[in-house]
């Protein structure tokens, strides 16, 4: 801890010279404060009560909307990359996974998007609802929004199972009562080497009767590409097995067989056809569109209680990918196949608000559905697939001992996979008054998360390739099918989950439809007793916890329905129609587990002293949890490692201090924390075709992470019209010991996404331009964080680089409206956000290169 000690120590002197680095103020509840007034009050309800931001024993950071609007805040990357403590891992827009204080292993494959993903250790929340799911975070558009919160450190007592590092709010505008208000914004942006983007959005509030309002918001926004997908060829001479064509043979022997690997073979007898991608060769190919709307009712039906109904549907489409090759050079990458997106969801979530007595009563509940439809190329993993050859192949390459001979046909692979999300949320909470010595607050949770996934992947040199026979090409129809009456031709040996009856589209090779159910229980309170009035305040929450997992569904393969020498040359094989995995999900087979379960109580305690006004410290002892999950390839046993069945809780328990000051008359905030981490049972999600072709997840270690964060907001009265502000995060971590049976992850590596020092500085100073009633602005700001890994799994991890962003903007404002010009990324710098290794090649996500653009708004 000595190095902790010392960062803080460092921090205390940068304070003290006014050298500040995010900042989070100025806005929200107060956000008309001026900055004359010095810096603004923030209301948050991290603790499920309205509070001052600066009263909160709890490290949060909070965005209002004036901040928002002035840093032209779109969508959850744009938030995450002014959270200096919060990291993000994924493919994109729609694609990504937030970490919180360098608490991740893994970024799962858009391959495996849900109901192999592990849950989420930070929750994110639209006003009251969770939205978290397995795999990947509903993409929220940052559309007239009061505010953002960010919560860091295990909040479990309050917010459940998936808030163990942490949880991210994101709070709406409500309607006006007796008020009518609209607002219209536009802009447009040009980026260096890449398409122009263009959004615009309309807000309005509708006063419809003395006790009842309307509000709604609706946009348009379209974020043009950046990454070029140039020509390539490929071909399944560059498989692993060709690859280790020479690694088998020792002394002149033949070790192994035809079927494991081409040890020792002459190759030469083989065709090798490439995949050609000149049809795909395109620039700025990785275009999203976001649209959507949000109607809000807000109805006050009796003094003390009211109603709040909201209906929100969102659309998110992107095409092509956002990652490059490195070794290609700054965004570019080749693709083989197209790779889309079509991402929409549809939530209704009410409130129900009032006093019971002395207690106020907060029911809230809240339904989603989204669907998504993907198609992503999957050529890649032609690097690791071990069996590739058996399907692209003529069967005498594969089968053809030390000289084969015959046709590899082009290796383009891709995967299409469709998922449908159900959920279903309901809370109901009570607070006793606000002013009482003793306070409580105290409820029930319940959800319920419904999520099918059909992925299907295509092989469609399958179709091409002959059989034993020399003549027949191709694989026999797959019907995935139990009823043998609707095919007539034999079935699988079990029952099973099947959303489509087959037969599989031609070229499928594998298919996995599975159907993953998430319920959640919980009952939780969280009791505050002022020790000494103004001065010394303890505080305990608990949360009893009952989640289950439960898998039900099939894992298909066309494996050996072709004609081949294996069960008698030149006859037709008995057709197998696939792996069914069914029996293993839903636990038919004793002594298997037919869900994952986990029930507990968990404690969170925490001591605040305020000795004086403005000046306030906390200690903080909490524990947080992620429910565990089943696998699908549970029971595989290959290289000495036996995949789980199922996948147990991982367990944190975090100490921690704090402290929030606002000091020299309200001219300076200083808030910050120093936490230390204890991980138990880290969960993470592994790719390994020598143990399994399906991604598989277990408990790979125990961790730590420690270290120092805080924000920093300076409102000089001197100065008017000046505000500097910046927030900084400063990590370690360590892998403390390995559970895995392998030597996947080894003791003092880091943690994924987890960079030792992130930080920002932004500078904002407005003035009167005379007497012609304009205010102007401008606000420089800098980004930069330190490398990071993507991955604990040492086989499919990557490094990402440091980075430095600069940004700049400017504009003016009079009366009800305002224009700016803004510039992103001035430097031009191919800032690495996230990425992966998982098919041993790099894939880096490169933020968008230099950006100018325009933004427009009129309030009425």
């Amino acid at each position: 801890m000595k190095t902790l000690f010392g960062a803080t120590s460092f921090i205390a002197i940068i304070a003290s010279h006014m050298v500040a680095m995010p900042a989070f103020a100025q806005d929200e509840g107060a956000d008309d404060a001026s900055p004359r007034s010095g810096v603004a009050e923030i209301v948050v309800t991290a603790t499920k009560r309205s509070e001052s931001m600066q009263k909160v024993a709890v490290a949060v950071q909070a965005m209002g909307n004036e901040t928002l609007a002035q840093l032209g805040v779109a969508n959850t990357a744009d938030i995450i990359a002014q959270m200096p403590n919060v990291t993000a891992g994924g493919g994109g827009p729609g694609q990504n996974t937030i970490y919180i204080r360098g608490l991740a292993s893994t970024t799962p494959n858009l391959t495996t998007a849900g109901v192999s993903g592990l849950a989420p250790n930070v929750a994110t929340y639209l006003d009251e609802q969770p939205l978290s799911q397995p795999g990947r975070n509903l993409d929220v558009y940052a559309a007239d929004l009061a505010r953002v919160e960010v919560l860091a450190g295990p909040q479990g007592t309050l917010f459940g199972a998936s808030s163990q590092a942490g949880v991210v709010r994101f709070i709406t505008n409500e309607p006006k009562i007796g008020e009518f208000e609209g607002r219209a914004q536009a802009g447009v942006s040009f980026t260096k080497g890449g398409d122009m983007s263009n959004n615009a959005q309309v807000v309005v509030n509708i006063p419809v009767a003395d006790n009842f309002a309307v509000r709604a918001v609706a946009y348009l926004d379209h974020q043009g590409g950046y990454i070029d997908n140039v020509r390539g060829t490929r071909s399944v001479a560059q498989s692993g097995r060709f690859r280790r064509a020479t690694d088998l043979r020792q002394n002149g022997t033949l070790v192994g067989n035809q079927a494991t690997g081409q040890g020792g073979a002459n190759l030469s007898g083989i065709t090798f056809l490439q995949a050609d991608n000149s049809g795909l060769v395109e620039d700025n190919f990785n275009d999203a569109d976001y649209r959507g709307f949000r109607v809000t009712a807000l109805w006050k039906f009796a003094p003390d209680w009211s109603l709040k109904v909201a209906h929100s549907r969102q659309g998110l489409d992107t095409d092509g990918v956002f990652s490059e090759d490195p070794t290609l050079g700054e965004y570019k990458i080749e693709r083989f196949e197209q790779d889309k997106t079509k991402d929409n969801f549809s939530n209704t979530a009410w409130t129900v608000e009032g006093r019971l007595g002395a207690l106020e009563m907060v029911y809230s509940g809240a339904y989603t559905e989204r669907e998504t439809n993907q198609r992503v190329d999957y050529t890649d993993y032609l690097f690791v697939g071990p069996y590739i050859p058996y399907y692209v192949c003529d069967t005498t390459v594969y089968y053809g001992g030390m000289n084969p001979t015959g046709t590899c046909q082009p290796p383009n692979l891709f995967v299409t996979s469709k998922s449908k999300l159900k959920s279903f949320t309901q809370e109901l909470r009570f607070n006793t008054p606000a002013e009482n010595r003793f306070r409580v607050t105290a409820g029930g949770f319940f959800s319920n998360q419904i999520l099918k996934e059909r992925n299907d992947f295509n092989y469609q040199g399958s179709i091409r390739a002959l059989g034993a026979d020399g003549v027949t090409p191709g694989f026999l129809p797959n019907y995935p099918l139990t009823n043998t009456s609707v095919t007539g031709l034999i079935g699988n040996a079990g029952p099973g989950y099947f959303s489509d009856p087959g037969p599989f589209p031609a070229g499928v090779i594998f298919r996995n439809d599975v159907k993953r159910s998430d319920r959640q229980f919980g009952i939780f309170g969280e009791a505050s007793f002022d020790v000494v009035p103004d001065l010394l305040t303890a505080t305990f929450g608990a949360r009893y916890y009952n989640v289950t997992n439960d898998l039900e569904g099939s894992a298909n393969s066309s494996f050996n329905n072709r004609i081949s020498p294996t069960f008698g040359s030149g006859s037709v094989d008995r057709q197998l129609y696939g792996t069914n995995l069914s029996v293993k999900y839903s636990g038919d087979i004793a002594g298997i587990p037919d869900q994952a379960k986990a029930t507990g109580v968990i404690f969170k305690g925490t001591v605040k002293l305020t000795p004086v006004e403005n000046v306030m410290f906390y200690a903080t002892y909490s524990e947080g949890f992620r429910p565990g999950l089943l696998n699908r390839p549970g029971g595989t046993t290959r290289n000495g490692y036996t995949v789980p069945y199922a996948v147990g809780t991982d367990d944190v328990r975090n100490y921690e201090i704090g402290w929030k000051t606002k000091l020299f008359d309200n001219q300076l905030l200083f808030n910050g924390s120093a936490f230390f981490v204890d991980i138990k049972g880290l969960q993470t999600s592994i790719l390994d075709p020598s143990i399994s072709n399906l991604f598989f997840s277990d408990n790979a270690a125990n961790a730590w992470t420690k270290g120092v964060e805080g924000e920093v907001t300076f409102a000089p009265a001197a100065v008017d019209g000046l505000t500097v502000s910046g927030g900084f995060s400063i990590i370690d971590t360590k892998i403390t010991k390995v559970l895995l049976q392998t030597s996947y992850v080894q003791v003092g590596q880091k943690l994924a996404y987890a960079p030792s020092f992130q930080g920002n500085l932004r500078a904002r100073y407005e003035w009167q331009l005379g007497d012609t009633g304009l205010r102007a602005h401008i606000m420089p700001q800098m980004v930069h964080s330190s490398s990071k890994y993507t991955d604990v799994i040492l086989p499919n991890r990557t490094k990402l680089n440091s980075y430095t962003t600069f940004g700049l903007s400017a504009g003016v404002e009079k009366d009800n409206w305002s224009v700016e010009l803004f510039g992103d990324n001035l430097t031009d710098k191919a800032a690495q956000t996230s990425g992966d290794a998982v098919y041993s090649v790099s894939r880096v996500v490169v933020a968008r290169p230099l950006t100018v653009g325009m933004r427009l708004s009129f309030n009425y």
